[in-house]
């Protein structure tokens, strides 16, 4: 008789909608081993050239001027230092109750399996686990931009429980990555100015208290994290060092140092016929930056000025540049950027801090080399550029039948985009990376309005909350 009864309620919860908190909770469990594949596949979670870096910040408490400090105490409080796994998996429960709550809020009607359907495309066909699985931020960016939406549309529908949850997660998500910071505090401000413009119409209210909480959680952490370091109250100390790089590679910081030498005097002048091809190979390579002038600090105050002046002193050449940056930066988002072998500079810090798990993560298949990502990219490439397409001409059709809520969704999706795209593209310079750890959500948005019914795209009325 128990067996029968459980095989009867099992085809039943599959049939509730997220709307009940029972589908909600089996939704989110089955979720996360989903957003794990990629790490699961890997025989260990996956790792970036900073990952050492944070764990040197965060098991070391040592500071690190060119990373975030907030990433760093993640993995010392995550448990990083027992076991890489806790920190993947965290990042797939956050990853895994924002997906759902969105899913909630915009299709409430979606069941069990449609969901586990449109988690499992993402996890087969976009970057998505590739991120969640890796100990780095930036699955999180996602979370900012989500997390950010929900909030200013969809708080009355969430609860009181639900919202605190949501908020803490995008505070966190805010405050691991300075772009971040940049995002939140933009995606705010869109939500205010939607509240000016919206305010004597019939579209759907806007909370914009919520949104500007969150980034104001993640700014106040990340001040307090660097005031635990270095007993001062400031932001980054590494924002200009990235941006002169960048100017590096666009060619502009050596005509500025040409205009301006040797009459300032910066350290930098000596070394301006020195600058290599690209922003990387200036920060990280074998170049001037790295073996004469101390690194980020030692340039600091030298790149900001250049920063400034060459704003002054070629304001067309520096627009263009940077729209040029940007523009390349929205388009590329191929899977797997630097996504590779790391023990060579891993192997130390993880001997060093985590020496208990250094045998699995030298067995690992990234470490073997294996990962081909251009066969991966066959298929996450042209899915990406379908998303990204569907999602615009969706917005399109939208617009033209007066949908309040597919226009939001993907207006909000775009927004992110186009702005994780200007901060990256001009505050560090074009990485596939930065795009693809967002280029997830065009078809996570599609799949949201999909309707049960043929079409979900005419003109109906809509709450919003």
């Amino acid at each position: 008789m128990a067996e029968s009864s459980a095989a009867i309620g099992a085809p039943r919860t599959l049939r509730l909608t997220l709307q009940a908190p029972l589908a909600e909770a089996v939704a989110f469990a089955l979720s996360v081993p989903l957003l794990l594949t990629a790490a699961i596949w890997n025989g260990f979670p996956l790792t970036f050239y900073d990952t050492g870096a944070y764990l040197h910040e965060g098991l070391g408490d040592i500071f690190i001027v060119e990373r975030s400090p907030v990433y760093s105490f993640f993995l010392r409080f995550g448990g990083a230092g027992q076991s890489f796994w806790w920190i993947a998996i965290l990042q797939a429960v956050m990853t895994a109750f924002v997906m759902v709550q969105v899913a909630r809020a915009i299709r409430p009607s979606m069941t069990i399996p449609v969901f586990m359907g449109v988690v499992a495309l993402l996890a087969v066909a976009t970057g998505l686990p590739w991120y969640v699985g890796q100990i780095e931020p930036d699955c999180m960016t996602a979370l900012v931009a989500l997390s950010a939406y929900l909030l200013a549309f969809h708080s009355r529908l969430l609860g009181p429980v639900r919202t605190s949850l949501l908020l803490a997660i995008a505070g966190i998500a805010t405050g691991v990555h300075p772009s971040h910071l940049g995002l939140a505090a933009g995606l705010a401000i869109c939500v205010a100015v939607y509240r000016l413009a919206a305010r004597k119409t019939h579209w759907p209210h806007a909370n914009v208290v919520l949104p500007a909480s969150a980034f104001a959680l993640g700014l106040g952490l990340v001040l307090a994290a660097n005031y635990h370091f270095k007993h001062d109250i400031f932001v980054s100390r590494a924002g200009p060092n990235f941006e002169f790089a960048r100017l590096v590679q666009d060619g502009i910081a050596k005509r500025d140092l040409d205009a301006i030498c040797p009459e300032v005097g910066l350290r930098l002048c000596p070394y301006r016929d020195q600058f290599p091809k690209t922003a990387d190979e200036w920060l990280w390579s074998d170049s001037p930056f790295n073996n004469a002038l101390q690194r980020f600090e030692g340039t600091a105050a030298d790149s900001e000025y250049v920063v400034r002046d060459s704003l002054t002193r070629f304001p067309w050449t520096s627009l263009k540049a940077a729209l040029s940056d940007t523009a390349t930066q929205f388009v590329s988002f191929k899977t797997g950027d630097q996504i590779e072998s790391q023990a060579w500079i891993l192997y130390p810090d993880l001997q060093r801090f985590v020496p208990e798990q250094l045998d699995a993560y030298m067995h690992a298949r990234q470490q073997s080399g294996v990962i081909d990502f251009k066969l991966i990219n066959l298929v996450h490439l042209p899915v990406a550029w379908l998303g990204l397409a569907g999602m615009l001409a969706g917005l399109w059709f939208a617009i033209r039948a007066r949908a309040r809520k597919p226009i939001l969704l993907f207006g909000f999706v775009l927004l992110a985009l186009l702005g994780n795209a200007l901060i990256c593209g001009v505050m560090s310079n074009p990485h596939d990376r930065y795009q693809s750890r967002l280029i997830w959500l065009p078809i996570f948005a599609l799949c949201m309005v999909a309707p049960d019914r043929p079409i979900a795209l005419r003109r109906t009325p809509e709450s919003g909350t």
